[in-house]
This record gives structure tokens, C-alpha cells and sequence, in this order.
């Protein structure tokens, strides 16, 4: 045994029980763990380790949602309120959060079916208010209004959603953004505050027009061998194996 030995089989042993911890920690339907969430729907998953998650009376989780790490989920001003009989917190069906995301709900937040986030985005129905130049912000009551994401849409790293804001079905939300207010259906929006710099039109099409080609997508019961094979230089001047259904 060399001095290396030693120090790999700890490594080797310390990630085993992460993967274990990371495993038995996740939170299901099944599998609660401490959170008396309103609903978790089938198939969703909470990744451990979970951010900071108060309120889980009034939060409601879709059928197949996937929360990453260290996201926070939060109903109400602080833990220990009684939020009435409504839930605050609401997801559809099929959303992803990405890791580090925080979805703050004093007013109502309603995330629609298959909205996908990117790591570290910030949804609030909560703003600090500054009315009083006497008072310092954070000890002023703050506004609140709720937040609306529609269907379909799609938040890239980093994104903020302010209280009040609308967004329609199929929006896209360019990294970095900081949107508030109304945004149409099928928009793209980006900056700060966000504006709309591409939307489709049902007669025109994209405007303006999408600089790539749409993607192809992979051919129905193509399998995850033939993909890698595709990825590999073909031997002797061989032609690529073409994609398809066996």
C-alpha cells in the first residue's frame, strides 16, 4: 500500500455516502422527509440538499416537477404564519427549477405546466418600499403583488421576476434579466428592466426573423448507443450508421 492509497479510498468512501445522502435526502411524494407540503404530485422530486422552505401548508407541487439543490421555496413573510385557506405557492405540472432558485410567495406566485428555470433565477411577489426617507428600508412595510408565469416559458441563469409581473405562455427570459409588468405570449425578453426583442406572429412568423435553422430533432426510437456511434469518427473512411427505430 503507497502513500497515495490511503487518501483515495477515503475520497472513494466519502463520495459513496454523499451519493447515499443525496439519494436518501431527496424529497417525494412518497418521501416527505420534515415538509407538510399542500400537494407534492407524482413523480416530482425536491434534490437534497434542500434551500430554505417555510410555509409548505400553502405551497402546491405539480406532477412530475424536478427541484434542484439548494433551491427556496417560501409561503408567507416568515415560518409559524397561518396563510388562510388558500395555498400561496403554486406549481403546474413538469417544472424544473434550477439549482440555487428562490420562488418567494407573499402574495400569490403561479407557475404554469412545463416552465423551465435555469440555475439561480429569483421570483417575488415582494418588493422593499422606500416611501418614508426617514425610515430605514428594510424596516418599512413592504408591497406585494401577485406573479404570474404562463405556461411553456423559459427563465435562463440568473433571471428576476418582480412582483406583479405577468408573463404569457411560451415566454423566454434571457439570462440576467429583471422582468416586471405584462409580457405577450410567445415573447422574448432580456435586460434590465426586461423588454421584448423577438415575438412571433401567427401570419409573419418570427420578428425579426430566428438567425439559425430550427433544430432536428432525434428521430422517434432512436437509442442512446446509436446517438454515441454518431458521435464517433467512422473507421476507414466509412460512412456515419444512420439514425433510426430498430
Amino acid at each position: 500500500m503507497n502513500r497515495h492509497t490511503v487518501p483515495a479510498l477515503l475520497s472513494r468512501a466519502v463520495h459513496r455516502a454523499w451519493h447515499w445522502t443525496q439519494r436518501a435526502g431527496a424529497v417525494t411524494r412518497e418521501r416527505p422527509g420534515p415538509y407538510a407540503f399542500r400537494r407534492i404530485g407524482c413523480g416530482t422530486r425536491l434534490a437534497f440538499p434542500q434551500g430554505t422552505i417555510f410555509g409548505a401548508p400553502w405551497i402546491e407541487l405539480g406532477d412530475h416537477c424536478v427541484v434542484g439543490a439548494d433551491v427556496t421555496l417560501a409561503a408567507g413573510m416568515m415560518p409559524g404564519l397561518d396563510l388562510g385557506p388558500h395555498p400561496l405557492l403554486r406549481l403546474g405540472d413538469g417544472v424544473v427549477l434550477g439549482r440555487g432558485s428562490h420562488l418567494i410567495a407573499h402574495a400569490e406566485v403561479t407557475v404554469g405546466d412545463d416552465v423551465f428555470f435555469g440555475p439561480y433565477c429569483y421570483v417575488t411577489s415582494t418588493n422593499h418600499s422606500y416611501d418614508d426617507p426617514d425610515e430605514p428600508v428594510g424596516k418599512q412595510w413592504p408591497r406585494a403583488a401577485p406573479v404570474e408565469i404562463g405556461s411553456g416559458s423559459w427563465l435562463g441563469h440568473g433571471a428576476v421576476v418582480l412582483p406583479g409581473a405577468r408573463l404569457g405562455r411560451n415566454v423566454v427570459v434571457g439570462a440576467g434579466s429583471v422582468v416586471r409588468g405584462e409580457v405577450p405570449d410567445h415573447a422574448v425578453v432580456a435586460g434590465a428592466p426586461a423588454k421584448v426583442v423577438r415575438r412571433w406572429d401567427a401570419e409573419s412568423g418570427w420578428r425579426p426573423p430566428l438567425r439559425t435553422p430550427p433544430p432536428v430533432p432525434v428521430p422517434e426510437g432512436v437509442t442512446p448507443e446509436q446517438l454515441l456511434a454518431l458521435a464517433e469518427p467512422p473507421e476507414d473512411g466509412a460512412p456515419p450508421p444512420e439514425p433510426g427505430p430498430r
